[in-house]
């Protein structure tokens, strides 16, 4: 095929409403021109990385209005909005994987396009970090607070599995998979770099991975551990083996159990 022809044919000069909408002529230019582009692979990293951008864009969006849906308890609208985020994330987790068809020597090229740059300065992973406490306090303030809960008793002195007991969930839910995108970004970080070398800021790659283990609701994620230990104190940590002796009379009744 012809490089130049088709080059000219994936351009948008907006003669259609559908590319007018979309704003195309605009879009289509944001990436590198061709004959500019280190190698073959800078495309797709810049793409894919542009539309990180954009779904964590519409991410951050929408948890603004999930943060205005929780202060007036709209908690069916609220589980909603929320499994749009998780769906965004996911997808964002998918699409990092289109990274890992570049070879490790191809990815070096592209480094060096980045300057000083590196994803910890992306503008929508920034607002994202900076999202979560505000929707923790207005959580904890029209859910726990105004009802006089708490998330022990949400979670099991007082459970009943209401509205209250789903939304924390869907809040930890949103922040599991941001974790699960921050691991996966991490495993893409081995795989192209390896974590033993320096970032593009000089530090050691290995700092990120103290960023991964970030959680956005940690009194969420501490529950479990407190309920796991309480309930254990009950019922002792060590308990009897639920398997059934392989000697002795069946349990069925059925004569003994071992061989004659």
């Amino acid at each position: 095929m012809d490089r130049e022809q088709f080059y000219t044919l994936m351009q948008s000069d907006e003669s259609l409403d559908y590319e007018a909408y979309l704003n195309c002529a605009r879009l289509l230019s944001c990436q590198k021109p061709f004959d500019q582009l280190a190698n073959r692979d800078e495309l797709q990293f810049q793409i894919v990385h542009q539309v990180e951008e954009l779904w964590m864009k519409l991410a951050a969006y929408t948890l603004l209005e999930i943060d205005e849906q929780l202060a007036e308890r709209q908690s069916f609208r609220v589980l909603t909005l929320f499994e749009r985020v998780n769906r965004v994330i996911d997808l964002m987790t998918q699409q990092l994987g289109l990274l890992e068809t570049m070879s490790p020597k191809d990815y070096q090229t592209i480094r060096l396009q980045l300057g000083n740059g590196s994803g910890q300065e992306s503008p929508g992973f920034r607002v994202l970090l900076r999202m979560a406490p505000h929707l923790w306090r207005t959580f904890k303030t029209h859910y726990l607070e105004a009802q006089g809960r708490t998330v022990e008793s949400v979670y099991d002195s007082q459970y009943a599995h209401d509205e209250t007991y789903a939304v924390a969930e869907a809040l930890a839910e949103f922040d599991e998979r941001f974790q699960k995108f921050r691991a996966y970004h991490i495993l893409l970080i081995h795989r192209s770099i390896g974590m033993g070398s320096a970032s593009l800021k000089g530090r050691p790659v290995e700092l990120l991975e103290a960023g991964a283990r970030h959680q956005f609701f940690p009194e969420l994620w501490a529950i479990r551990a407190q309920m796991t230990d309480r309930w254990g104190a009950a019922y002792g940590r060590v308990r009897d083996s639920i398997a059934q002796p392989r000697t002795g009379v069946c349990p069925m009744g059925h004569g003994r159990t071992d061989a004659a």
